[in-house]
């Protein structure tokens, strides 16, 4: 089947209810924000430039200079309230009267916009004056115009997404003191012209020319008498929807830690961390100077730039990318100075991943004042915090979270530079990840609409939003239900249960109907482990993890039939792979440490055989490379959590705690900043910024921390507290902030035994456990007051329950 055909398919049975679905979208986390009708009481319109769009591929790498469009108005007072609403296929910024609108950057949102199209809203009475008002706006190409570079030498976004030439949707209403409003609207009444940049990719970068700069152009005194009339446009086809989630904002700006020289003519900038955004510099020189800004992750050991594993999808050679691509596919910035010899530049409508930054046609060295990182990412709220007395442990966690953040530019993806693609594969191995860290509610509710748009009834896809590649199976395209999952477990989020329950239906029976036998026979296992695994495996576990879910969310609809459907095809799935990978020996070649992770992780070792399981897992972990981890994507995540369940948390501690390769410490040991695509160090081939192994940071919460969702009871309305307190740990802080309230684990070690420092948020409940033996004595203090010990059942054992407030807990160790 080619391309297009699975470009146009989607599931033909729900077709009717999708549309249902897309309303419903919008209102479920804004039912309290009115919203902006922009076809009444007057229409606005698709605008856009009248320049056609090239015929030939190789044309597209031309100089194509991004459009401005400006609008005059005059208002006789000034407006109480004035609320701009704004979208565009494409990038937009927009300004009023010279001044920036907003914060966001790569706005709006990327989705399929032939599905849905988010706009965002602004408060921009503070920009509006009496009299003369000018609005003004500049369109940049993102993924609606992408290049038609060929990643790998055969993937065209230009053949795989919706495409067109950048166009824009606009309403400003205005609210007078007397009552009145007007509107002013994106119509014919619209002038363009063109702007400096004259190339702009959300891949390779910008070219500007600021020779070709207007002064003024979008404040009310400028004469734009030469500017053409806006065209109008049909625009894509997707649905609006008002933005419900954080969107991509500047949060740091980075100072260099180093400039230097390490050839002629040739400045390197040191960031001192590998992120994502893009850069301000102080430009000198000369008019007409061309000034070039090359971004890799790497340097080489002569002190050039090594841009290598950031290369655009892996385009190297002369020919791969296609028609007029070049023939290695670096991330560039240029800038050509105009009149103002001395000046910033900072390139839009693009962004990179890199730590080093080459500069090549600037007349002097630039100083490190003259050089700001703008890492940019969307803009979670992170209430939560890990860290410990582990210096390791700690820059372990700083380097998960940036890798986190810089995969987040409004679609969680596996690498910012090379793809910037939305694969569920690795969404499934690290959303558990992102939720201890951040705030994903809503972001992820944005991800699962993705899936919606993205999936059709005849094979599975393997990013969200779809861009034309199809072979990793199920473990995949199931972060559309798995996602799910994790809102409710974490969030108690019913109401996307109950909105795409028969969407979730309905995408059980394709499952189904592909894989009829219930063995899962094709797809991509556990990508990037160090021994083959099966398909079987890994596929066929999250076949089964799906089945559970699906009995779950069929409990919370009380649909009773297919709760119990649901639960004997997981039971039939769970007995299929324990024939398969248990009852009898595995031979081949197999990474035995994903294979037992795997097996004890799902639930498939029966009890009685749990020891045989426990064992096989110990041995394959011992038997791996320095006694580490050798699993891939999935493989990591199931080996951190059963190799502390079932062997030892300390076992899992010594791993993680160590500068041995193959292990995180060992990517920090070799000066990385941001967590690697693989084990093995690479310095031309893969990332060094992909969150896939980030996985151990949701090991710091579950086990050093110790904070659990209870699936019985989502929502964290009660949940786990068993902190693990690990020798060669002195102490270790953490919280996480519940639907209900923050929860605080922190812990330290003392000279004759250990201090807990707990927060249960009111109405809540705590299932704690921690680490104590019958002889050791234990005291309590609620809200600053000790209580006896017959206030909390059980105290003296391992295990009690806490109610809402805060405790601080002495357990002191007796000796015999």
């Amino acid at each position: 089947m080619d391309s297009s055909t699975i470009k146009n398919s989607i599931f033909m049975k729900v077709q009717i209810a999708l549309l249902l679905l897309l309303c419903m979208a919008c209102q479920s986390d804004q039912r309290d924000a009115k919203r902006v009708d922009f076809f009444r009481p007057q229409k606005a319109q698709w605008i856009t430039y009248g320049r056609d769009l090239p015929s030939e591929d190789s044309s597209f790498y031309l100089d194509h200079p991004a459009p401005l469009f400006r609008k005059t108005f005059n208002t006789i007072d000034p407006p109480v309230e004035a609320r701009l609403m704004i979208t565009a296929a494409g990038y937009y910024l927009a300004t009023i009267n010279g001044g920036q609108v907003g914060e966001r950057v790569l706005d709006p949102a990327w989705t399929d916009y032939s599905k849905r199209i988010y706009y965002s809203e602004y408060d921009v009475t503070a920009l509006l004056t009496a009299g003369d008002n000018c609005v003004g706006v500049s369109l940049g190409n993102g993924f609606y115009n992408p290049l038609p570079l060929r990643k790998w030498g055969q993937r065209n976004l230009r053949e795989d997404l919706t495409v067109g030439k950048p166009t824009f949707l606009a309403k400003l209403i205005l609210r007078y003191e007397n009552g009145k409003t007007e509107e002013v609207i994106s119509d014919h009444s619209w002038t363009y012209s063109y702007s400096p940049i004259v190339k702009n990719s959300v891949y390779l970068g910008v070219v500007y020319d600021a020779r070709r700069e207007i002064p003024d152009w979008n404040r009310p005194t400028f004469d734009d008498a030469s500017w053409k009339q806006a065209v109008i446009t049909q625009g894509p086809t997707g649905t609006l929807q008002k933005s419900f989630f954080p969107p991509v904002q500047i949060t740091e700006e980075i100072t260099p830690v180093d400039i230097y020289s390490p050839m002629q003519g040739v400045f390197m900038v040191d960031m001192g961390m590998n992120f994502t955004g893009t850069s301000a510099v102080k430009i000198q020189g000369n008019t007409g100077d061309s000034i070039t800004f090359r971004m890799g992750e790497r340097m080489y050991e002569d002190g050039t730039l090594n841009p290598m594993t950031s290369v655009i999808g892996q385009i190297k050679r002369k020919g791969m990318g296609g028609p007029g691509a070049p023939d290695i596919a670096w991330q560039t910035n240029t800038y050509i100075v105009g009149r103002d010899t001395s000046t910033w530049f900072k390139p839009d409508f693009t962004y990179h991943t890199y730590r080093y930054m080459e500069i090549r046609g600037m007349q002097t060295q630039p100083q490190i004042s003259d050089v700001k990182g703008l890492f940019f990412h969307s803009n979670l709220h992170q209430p939560n915090h890990f860290s410990c007395s582990s210096d390791l442990l700690n820059t372990i966690q700083e380097a998960t979270e940036r890798t986190f953040r810089a995969n987040l530019i409004s679609v969680q993806s596996d690498c910012p530079a090379r793809e910037k693609f939305g694969y569920g594969g690795d969404i499934n191995a690290t959303s558990e990840s992102f939720i201890y860290n951040f705030d994903m509610k809503s972001f992820y509710r944005k991800t699962i609409y993705d899936w919606l748009d993205a999936m059709n009834d005849t094979a599975f896809v393997d990013t969200a939003p779809f861009v034309g590649i199809q072979y990793c199976g199920i473990s995949w395209e199931s972060a559309f239900l798995l996602t799910q999952y994790y809102l409710y477990l974490y969030y108690n989020d019913t109401e996307i249960v109950k909105e795409l329950y028969e969407a979730d239906i309905q995408w059980m029976d394709k499952v189904a109907r592909l894989h009829p036998e219930g063995l899962v026979e094709e797809g991509l296992s556990d990508h990037e482990s160090l021994e083959p695994v099966p398909v079987q495996l890994t596929g066929t576990c999250h076949y089964l993890q799906c089945a559970r879910i699906m009995s779950t969310f069929a409990h919370v609809m009380g649909d009773k039939e297919n709760k119990k459907k649901y639960a004997a095809l997981a039971s039939e799935l769970r007995h299929l792979v324990k024939a398969t990978f248990w009852d009898q020996s595995v031979e081949g070649e197999i990474n035995r440490q994903t294979l037992f992770s795997t097996l004890l992780y799902h639930d498939i070792i029966p009890d009685d055989e749990l020891s045989a399981a426990k064992d096989s897992l110990r041995m394959a972990i011992s038997n791996g490379p320095t006694g580490h981890f050798n699993t891939g994507i999935f493989g990591t995540k199931y080996a951190l959590e059963t190799a502390s369940k079932y062997i030892s948390p300390q076992f899992v501690f010594n791993i993680v705690n160590s500068t041995e390769y193959p292990g995180w410490g060992h990517m920090i040991d070799r000066g990385a900043t941001t967590i690697w695509e693989t084990w093995k160090e690479s310095d031309d081939v893969y990332s060094n910024c992909h969150p896939m192994f980030g996985t151990v940071t949701e090991w710091y919460y579950r086990w050093l921390g110790g904070i659990r969702p209870d699936p019985e009871n989502p929502g964290f309305k009660s949940f786990f507290l068993t902190p693990f307190v690990p020798q060669g740990l002195e102490h270790a802080e953490c919280t996480y902030d519940s639907p209900h309230g923050t929860i605080t684990s922190n812990w330290k070690t003392q000279d004759q035994g250990r201090q807990y420092e707990m927060s249960v948020p009111e109405g809540t409940m705590a299932k704690v456990t921690l680490q104590k033996s019958p002889s050791d004595e234990i005291t309590v203090r609620k809200n600053g007051v000790d209580l006896d010990a017959e206030q909390i059942n059980n105290l003296h054992s391992r295990q009690f329950d806490l109610t809402g407030g805060r405790y601080l807990i002495n357990i002191t160790t007796t000796k015999d």
